[in-house]
């Protein structure tokens, strides 16, 4: 398989809110940040997306979604790896995330969890802080 991580195209849309859907992320909020999202293509096909959403203190990454049949080639991590390279670029001076279900995921790009509290203000004002993503979430950070 040929794989090729490349940003996101607006015809992208639909397919990367399907591909969240399908694994159970949020998509709230996901259009207005359309134009810092990565994805993963196979053969012209869609099958992984990352999402940068940039505030003047800092990015939150969302949405790392791999299509279930892709899971467990690595995709996941060269997104992450794409979204982190896209937040240093535009000069972001951390990176946070909320996560459910991959606390043991994050640590290895060097993602730290921290309190809630500890996040920017303007930050916390995006969709997956207010009301997409539960209070119980894990809260982490990595300085950039």
């Amino acid at each position: 398989m040929e794989t090729r991580i490349e940003r996101a195209q607006p015809i992208d849309t639909e397919a990367v809110l399907v591909l969240l859907a399908q694994n159970g992320l949020p998509t709230e909020g996901l259009r207005e940040h359309f134009t810092t999202t990565v994805v993963a293509r196979d053969r012209g096909r869609l099958v992984g997306s990352a999402a940068l959403e940039l505030y003047p203190d800092g990015a939150l990454l969302r949405s790392v979604a791999v299509s279930r049949e892709e899971q467990g080639r690595g995709l996941g991590h060269q997104l992450t790896d794409a979204a982190i390279r896209l937040a240093q670029d535009v000069g972001a001076p951390a990176i946070y995330l909320l996560t459910t279900t991959a606390e043991g995921f994050f640590p290895k790009f060097g993602f730290e969890r921290i309190a809630r509290a500890e996040v920017p203000a303007s930050v916390r004002t995006s969709v997956e802080f207010t009301s997409a993503c539960p209070s119980t979430a894990t809260v982490m950070r990595k300085s950039l």
